[in-house]
């Protein structure tokens, strides 16, 4: 893929407000999406153009080894815009490992395949042992390097259970009595009304009057 020198200036510019980012005209706008729109047809393009060589590849194969001559130089072309050997491939330059320009391109093929079948294998080994990775929950996680945590809290760690093994009864905890802050007032029992207005003790009822005798 060639740029012309009006979308390298184009290209320079958006490169330019990617790093240093300020306020652009409307024309450098315009200019950026008719480059964007450019690329995008060029890999299109580049798409279809590789999806004709290799057809055409095809059928070169098929026909061999009459077409040797024409199948190793299409191979040459898909090659350079990106193609990748296929199995038929390889197997059809060994026959032909003979002609030294099909030699050539048995070593070029075997190196690409052999890369591809290390890239398949890394991504197939990360991608369980991604999976496989065990998840610690956030709440059991051990925060014992930040302060306020487990280690600076003073509580003890329950021990390790045997299998089999009952879990320890804990002691029942006592619920304390809430204290009074600081700064809240004491407060007082409230009086009952037999407290504030006592009852009187009922006074002996008192006896007949005596009548003094006459004389």
């Amino acid at each position: 893929m060639a740029f012309g020198a009006e979308e390298l200036r184009v290209l320079r510019r958006a490169l330019a407000l990617a790093l240093h980012p300020r306020p652009v005209s409307a024309q450098d706008v315009q200019d950026c999406h008719r480059l964007a729109e450019s690329l995008d047809e060029a890999m299109r393009e580049g798409a279809r153009l590789r999806a004709f060589l290799v057809a055409d590849l095809a059928r070169y194969r098929a026909a061999l080894p009459g077409t040797a001559a024409g199948y190793l130089a299409l191979l040459e072309e898909v090659l350079a815009v990106g193609h990748r050997p296929e199995p038929d491939d390889l197997a059809a330059l060994r026959a032909l490992r003979g002609n030294p320009v099909a030699a050539a391109l048995l070593e070029r093929c075997q190196v690409l395949a052999e890369q591809d079948v290390r890239a398949r294998l890394a991504r197939r080994t990360a991608a369980p042992a991604f999976a496989a990775a065990p998840l610690v929950p956030q709440s059991r996680t051990r925060l014992l390097a930040l302060p306020g945590g487990r280690a600076g809290s003073g509580v003890a760690e329950a021990p390790e259970r045997k299998p089999g093994e009952k879990p320890a009864e804990r002691p029942a905890d006592k619920p304390a009595a809430p204290k009074p802050g600081p700064s809240e007032p004491v407060r007082r029992p409230v009086p009952t009304p037999g407290e504030v207005f006592p009852r009187r003790k009922p006074q002996p009822p008192a006896g007949p009057p005596q009548q003094m005798a006459a004389g």
